[in-house]
């Protein structure tokens, strides 16, 4: 079963992160870092973004001893979200400047 609630702050700050340059592959630790959320946060937002279809995942095959490593990036439909998201906002804005507005 789907939901159709809005995302939350952590999630709409990852999905702008992202947002910045979403062509470009992006590491988890370098989000961890640019969220300021904590991997046991980041990761399950990450992996619920990518079964939504809004996110590219890629590994990056490991060199010497270092492991491989996970990249993510916004999916076409992941674009598309953020845009909408970023209109309902200003739409909300203006609703609510508006409001105040017809108040005074």
């Amino acid at each position: 079963m789907q939901r159709n609630r809005p995302p939350s702050p952590q999630t709409v700050n990852v999905l702008r992160a992202l947002a910045a340059d979403p062509a470009r592959w992006r590491y988890g630790y370098d989000l961890v870092t640019e969220v300021g959320l904590k991997s046991g946060s980041l990761y399950p937002i990450l992996v619920r973004l990518a079964d939504r279809g809004l996110l590219d995942t890629s590994w990056e095959p490991g060199v010497g001893s270092r492991p491989r490593r996970h990249l993510y990036r916004l999916s076409e439909a992941g674009r598309e979200f953020v845009a909408a998201l970023t209109a309902a906002r200003v739409e909300r804005t203006h609703l609510k400047l508006n409001s105040r507005w017809n108040e005074a």
